[in-house]
């Protein structure tokens, strides 16, 4: 599992990869440069759906993994059909 840190290194690498600063990165994601900024540092009191706002931005997808994942695709798909 990644860590806070791994995390905030994905987004900067990713972030100047495409040639954004931080602020432009933050206004494309609709966030405050100082939670982008908190991210990119591996703090770990950013919420979650800011995080989530910054990985949109970024074309980056978000994955669940789990033991559990076939089970609960079954269910899933049983429970809406």
């Amino acid at each position: 599992m990644a860590t806070a840190s791994e995390i905030g290194q994905i987004i900067k690498f990713h972030r100047g990869k495409a040639g954004l600063t931080r602020l432009q990165l933050a206004d494309l994601a609709g966030i405050g440069k100082s939670a982008l900024f908190d991210m990119e540092k591996g703090k770990t009191s950013v919420q979650f759906d800011t995080l989530l706002k910054v990985l949109a931005a970024l074309n980056i997808s978000l994955e669940p993994k789990s033991p559990l994942m076939q089970a609960w695709e079954k269910y899933s798909t049983a429970k809406s059909g």
